[in-house]
């Protein structure tokens, strides 16, 4: 009994129905949908500074150019962000699409594979923005054991601004995290929904 001397009963247990349903998925959507942009503007940025980086260094008359691909760390790093900006860009627009329709996402296959999906990606940019430190690290300091030298004391400029890229790809990892929990809500919710309906029954 509450203090207001009502019983809890199935008939007066809150239930949440296809309005407050629409509510709460709108405003998840919402917050999808500003994610996979930032996302998808972060990831673009972050391909652009690393993939144009590059600078020329002269030793004893001759040229030698650093691009992004003498390290396979940041061909990796490069070819994650621009799978995450297609990715966030797809994704992007069925957000605005099923806003627009003001549809509410009961599909379990669809929000499973939305689910994989951003996990995958969160994965892969971790993976890539350690790989690209752990390099970014060995340029930095060396590693005199291994007689690897400072390569950053030569190219200042391109380290400087592959270290702009990993920071930046740092950023989109951690908004990939945020935006697995988003998915992985807007899944378990479904899961949630027909438990509740299958315990109303009894």
């Amino acid at each position: 009994m509450s203090y207001l001397g009502v019983g809890v009963s199935p008939g007066n247990v809150p239930v949440y129905h296809g309005t407050n349903l629409k509510v709460i998925d709108r405003r998840v959507r919402v917050a999808e949908l500003v994610l996979r942009c930032l996302i998808c503007g972060l990831s673009v940025l972050a391909a652009v500074l690393v993939g144009t980086d590059t600078q020329i260094k002269e030793i004893f008359t001759i040229q030698k150019r650093a691009r992004f691909t003498d390290m396979k760390a940041l061909v990796f790093l490069v070819a994650a962000n621009g799978i995450t900006a297609a990715y966030s860009l797809v994704q992007g627009v069925r957000c605005v699409v099923g806003m627009g329709r003001g549809s509410v996402l009961f599909s379990k296959p669809l929000a499973l594979a939305i689910f994989s999906g951003d996990q995958a990606l969160a994965y892969l940019n971790l993976a890539a923005v350690g790989a690209a430190a752990q390099s970014a690290a060995f340029a930095k300091l060396g590693q005199t054991k291994l007689q690897w030298m400072v390569i950053c004391n030569m190219y200042g400029k391109f380290c400087n601004q592959v270290g702009e890229g990993i920071a930046v790809s740092l950023l989109v990892s951690i908004c990939m995290v945020g935006l697995s929990c988003i998915s992985a809500f807007g899944l378990f919710r479904l899961y949630g929904s027909n438990k509740a309906k299958n315990n109303s029954g009894w």
